[in-house]
């Protein structure tokens, strides 16, 4: 069987070409791949159109690729605290296209699961809901479709050689999702181990929805606003 393990993201993401559709894990800067966020801003690439749950966050996460103008869309749920984005979408220079965080994981899980499209009442009589078909059931619903990609990049706390993972509590969030809805799913672990160290009751991700898997490193695990308590 070929190895799913490469040396570094700069390897696992070296064919993440121009043009290409990224699906991002992480709930702000929890969870973020950022080794292969790292090698993306490395690449020589752009008109990348982007799905995360928000693209970066106080300088920081997808906000290093944004800034240098290799996003053209994107698919999100919040953009606060990202005054980048703001400036870019307000230039009209990135495609911003907002999805209730609700509709948006459910998108993603449809293309994982071969869905096409869904009805929601979510969004409907809103901005949301413009251009979109209606159906009536108990109330008003719009159709939503599935949401793919050609990559995801995710982190995870624990993963072996063939592609299992564990995440460490809140930073699990969209990335299990994502690994399903993409053709190419690149996973960053803190911890490589052998197969058969993660119980399998406690896989989170089973290994076929992962193609590429390496050892991350120097990983800040930086907090949005830290707060302490006063002594």
């Amino acid at each position: 069987m070929k190895t799913k393990i490469y040396k570094n993201a700069k390897e696992a993401c070296a064919d993440i070409t121009s043009g290409s559709s990224v699906m991002s894990g992480g709930f702000g800067l929890c969870g973020i791949a950022e080794n292969c966020i790292d090698a993306l801003a490395g690449l020589d690439i752009n008109d990348l159109t982007v799905i995360s749950n928000n693209i970066g966050n106080s300088g920081r996460g997808l906000v290093k690729i944004l800034v240098q103008n290799k996003i053209s869309k994107a698919f999100c749920s919040y953009v606060g605290g990202n005054p980048d984005l703001e400036k870019q979408m307000f230039e009209g220079t990135v495609q911003v296209e907002l999805v209730p965080q609700g509709t948006f994981s459910e998108r993603i899980r449809a293309a994982g699961l071969g869905i096409r499209a869904f009805y929601t009442p979510t969004g409907y009589g809103t901005l949301v809901a413009e251009g979109k078909e209606v159906k009536e059931f108990d109330k008003p619903c719009i159709l939503e479709t599935a949401l793919h990609a050609d990559y995801a990049i995710i982190k995870a706390q624990k993963g072996d050689k063939y592609g299992n993972l564990w995440f460490k509590e809140t930073a699990r969030n969209f990335s299990p999702l994502m690994a399903m809805a993409a053709k190419t799913t690149i996973v960053e672990v803190e911890e490589l181990v052998e197969l058969g160290d993660i119980p399998a009751e406690d896989i989170h991700l089973p290994g076929i929805f992962v193609q590429r898997i390496f050892q991350g490193s120097n990983y800040k695990n930086d907090i949005e606003f830290l707060k302490v308590e006063e002594e």
